[in-house]
């Protein structure tokens, strides 16, 4: 399904435990092994706390895995320190939820996108007002905003402010966490174009972080649906709603409201509530919440299988046990 030599970025056999003043550890996530393709976008999808910003936040130098590696261009990140990790940063760049937290309210926006070109001596500080334009320009915002203070524009502005200051850089992996869930949904969908014909223009790999499957199936090239911790399926974006099989991701594809969906479909509501992270049962982590669940779920974990191209479930229904 895809090709790997365009492989940019691999996780492999990832894990993060905290510690707990119990004595106790609490597993965020659990031997995740995921790769990021060149000029692709990988969807990663679950309910809060299921572990998905944990693993990007890897990505980005926000936290250290306890466990794995984390290959680009085939170094492992997760190792890097001082200069090297200094100079790797302009790399991967990340887009936060909300823009308004990560800028200082006190810088206009030319100096809020023009900040990372200046820590890397991109350009000088004449040049400031002239890449700023150059860079509003490109996220589709005029280039007098260059004048402004975070609080005197939208949502949706300071949005692509974010994503003009992530791009400053030219880097070839942006994580975006929850970029688009604060927004309007009609401003949702105008910044999830803009980042599609950018990521055309410039070739750029994207991590998206997501709570809704139906809405990130609409630009995703490969899906991720992850589930206390643990990846339980992996899927061609532009066939989820065909393929998707696993029964979590089943129960999110069927509790998404979509204001041009088929309404005579009834909207399911995922059962039960997911156990505590610092009681994740043996076997099966879905296994409370799942109508199909056997005793060979509450004994042993299935592991990710490969069922199609590109397509991988954990799930015994399709052959993923332990010894599969």
């Amino acid at each position: 399904m895809f090709d790997e030599s365009e492989v940019l970025l691999e996780a492999r056999h990832v894990t993060r435990r905290f510690p707990t003043n119990s004595g106790r550890e609490l597993v965020a996530c659990n031997d995740v092994n995921l790769k990021l393709y060149r000029g692709r976008t990988l969807g990663l999808v679950g309910e809060s706390g299921c572990g998905k910003s944990t693993f990007m936040r890897f990505l980005v130098w926000l936290d250290k895995p306890t466990e794995g590696e984390i290959i680009y261009k085939g170094r492992d990140i997760t190792k890097l320190k001082g200069e090297e990790l200094h100079e790797m940063r302009q790399h991967i760049q990340m887009v936060f939820q909300d823009p308004s937290t990560s800028f200082n309210p006190k810088m206009k926006i030319r100096d809020i996108v023009c900040e990372p070109l200046l820590n890397y001596h991109r350009i000088r500080h004449s040049e400031k007002d002239r890449k700023a334009r150059e860079l509003l320009q490109m996220v589709e915002l005029p280039g007098d905003f260059a004048d402004r203070y975070p609080h005197n524009m939208s949502g949706g502005q300071r949005q692509r402010v974010a994503i003009a200051r992530a791009l400053a850089l030219e880097p070839e992996i942006i994580v975006m966490d929850e970029a688009t869930s604060a927004l309007d949904v009609s401003v949702q969908e105008t910044i999830i174009q803009l980042i599609t014909k950018l990521q055309r223009e410039k070739n750029i790999t994207i991590g998206f972080i997501c709570h809704n499957l139906g809405f990130i199936q609409s630009f995703s090239h490969q899906i991720a649906v992850m589930y206390l911790g643990n990846i339980v399926e992996v899927m061609p974006g532009d066939q989820l709603s065909k393929v998707c099989c696993h029964p979590y991701s089943r129960a999110l594809l069927n509790a998404v409201f979509d204001t041009k969906m088929d309404f005579s479909r009834k909207i399911e509501p995922i059962k039960g509530e997911p156990p505590s992270p610092l009681d994740v049962p043996a076997g099966c982590p879905f296994q409370d919440r799942c109508e199909y669940c056997g005793d060979r779920c509450r004994h042993e974990k299935p592991r990710l299988t490969e069922i199609g191209p590109g397509h991988e479930v954990a799930c015994h229904r399709y052959g993923g046990g332990e010894g599969a």
